[in-house]
């Protein structure tokens, strides 16, 4: 079963900010590492669920022409709306996954503490439908918290597990923390060829 909407509401109905994501040390730090993992200088569109309050969206719009954030809770994209008002290039939509998919293809898909909060076959849609619109030789980048919660039906290492064995993906960074799990993928061509390293994108090797 997958973690119920009240949740998330009775968490923003008595905070703006319920996890601290624009306070807190460790928060700043993980989105500075999410986006120093991106293997390409510039990506053309990207999708970011679960936005939360937009710390991570305002990062992100440094490094992409354009960027679609959305969540489920109506106070969380009001004030990342709020908070990214001023670049034109961020969009952010009221949407609940996996069952009110954006259209159109991305060449970035942000997944960030979010995963966890699916069943497993909400979990397989999930990343399918990533998958799927995910352009060849675009990123996907997931990162979550790596300590057992109630509401969460995964760690950050079972996560990893599980994002291993989807097809059409290629692994292309692990970075394994005592508290959190970033990992960033390729998707492969028609082929199965996963996208140039930054090395070999460079012609490095």
């Amino acid at each position: 079963m997958n973690t119920p909407a009240s949740y998330f509401e009775d968490m923003y109905r008595h905070s703006g900010d319920p996890w601290h994501l624009a306070e807190r040390w460790y928060e700043r730090r993980k989105y500075d590492l999410t986006v120093a993992s991106l293997p390409r200088r510039r990506y053309r569109r990207a999708l970011e669920p679960a936005c939360s309050v937009g710390e991570l969206t305002l990062r992100l719009a440094e490094r992409c022409d354009e960027v679609l954030a959305c969540d489920r809770v109506d106070s969380a994209v009001a004030t990342a709306a709020a908070r990214t008002a001023h670049l034109p290039q961020v969009t952010v939509r009221r949407l609940t996954l996996p069952t009110e998919w954006p259209p159109g293809t991305f060449d970035l898909v942000v997944l960030s503490e979010v995963l966890y909060y699916f069943d497993e076959d909400t979990l397989d849609d999930v990343l399918r439908r990533t998958t799927a619109a995910l352009e060849p030789g675009g990123t996907l980048v997931t990162v979550h918290w790596n300590h057992p919660v109630p509401e969460h039906l995964r760690t950050g290492d079972e996560l990893a597990g599980v994002l291993a064995s989807v097809p059409g993906l290629s692994p292309a960074a692990d970075h394994r923390e005592v508290d959190f799990v970033l990992q960033t993928f390729g998707r492969t061509g028609p082929d199965g060829t996963p996208p140039p390293s930054p090395a070999a994108a460079e012609r490095l090797v």
